[in-house]
């Protein structure tokens, strides 16, 4: 796990190319606000959402690797997403969460 979080980062550093980075970002979105029903209990003012069951997205400004680990594995009364959404689909809602948060 620790490897495909560092691999994903260095990836995220590499990759330059800002239609690709907004292509994942509203992939991203795309999956918080619908596939991933992170908006029922996330709140994060670029989604619109407003919900108190989960942690404030906005105040804790999660880092990717920190969004991956959540999602994949669950923490608290949060699931896990694995077999739910694909890797892909994680990085992907952790990279617009990590993204949208800090904004």
């Amino acid at each position: 796990m620790k490897i495909k979080i560092i691999l994903l980062l260095i990836l995220s550093f590499v990759v330059s190319n800002q239609s690709f980075s907004d292509d994942i970002y509203n992939q991203g979105k795309d999956i918080f606000l619908n596939s991933g029903n992170c908006a029922t209990c996330h709140s994060l003012k670029d989604a619109g959402s407003v919900a108190n069951v989960g942690p404030n997205l906005n105040e804790i400004r999660p880092d990717i690797g920190r969004v991956i680990n959540s999602v994949t594995n669950g923490i608290g009364v949060m699931p896990s997403m694995l077999g739910i959404l694909s890797d892909k689909e994680i990085e992907a809602v952790a990279y617009y969460v990590s993204e949208a948060s800090i904004n």
